[in-house]
């Protein structure tokens, strides 16, 4: 395996984020990088996602689009929207029907 030093490790989770990305880039499995990262104690850049989900939620219940959303943030449309609903928040759109 590939040896990566903790310094090395910190810059490349910036630059390619995901534990895969960089497992690719030095040929090892993602589970290579996740232990290296706990035995340097690095947290992972998922401990991020609920100040990101709150962010998302937010931006939604002011009136944005879930593709607006998704390219912001570089998601895929339907992860936003599965962020956005496993919340359970209500639709801004949805209009009282006219009786």
């Amino acid at each position: 395996m590939a040896v990566v030093g903790k310094t090395e490790l910190i810059k490349l989770q910036k630059s390619l984020i995901t534990d895969e990305a960089i497992g690719k880039k030095f040929k090892v499995t993602r589970q290579a990088i996740c232990q290296l990262r706990t035995k340097y104690g690095i947290e992972s850049n998922i401990a991020k996602n609920p100040e990101r989900n709150k962010k998302i939620i937010a931006m939604y219940q002011a009136g944005k689009t879930g593709t607006d959303i998704a390219s912001k943030f570089d998601l895929s449309i339907a992860q936003a929207y599965r962020i956005i609903s496993k919340k359970s928040v209500k639709s801004p759109r949805k209009t009282a029907k006219k009786k």
